[in-house]
């Protein structure tokens, strides 16, 4: 029944190119893009994890003396 509603919509044919030309459109962007990073960018963010936050620290430890009280 499903199958009867679309074929009768015109020009439904479309569609399916259509996604499949912003799928691919997205993924050969998203490659360019990480092709055109600078290294000194990436190792930037490689390291953000790994850096300590002040005010995190603060917030961390001003929590654990307040259960230890």
């Amino acid at each position: 029944m499903r199958r009867d509603v679309i074929e009768t919509i015109q020009g439904v044919e479309i569609f399916p190119l259509i996604s499949l030309v912003i799928f691919v459109g997205f993924f050969i962007g998203m490659i360019y893009y990480l092709v055109r990073l600078k290294r000194s960018d990436i190792d930037r963010w490689s390291a953000m994890p790994l850096e300590e936050d002040e005010s995190h620290n603060q917030l961390f430890n001003h929590d654990t003396k307040s259960k230890r009280d």
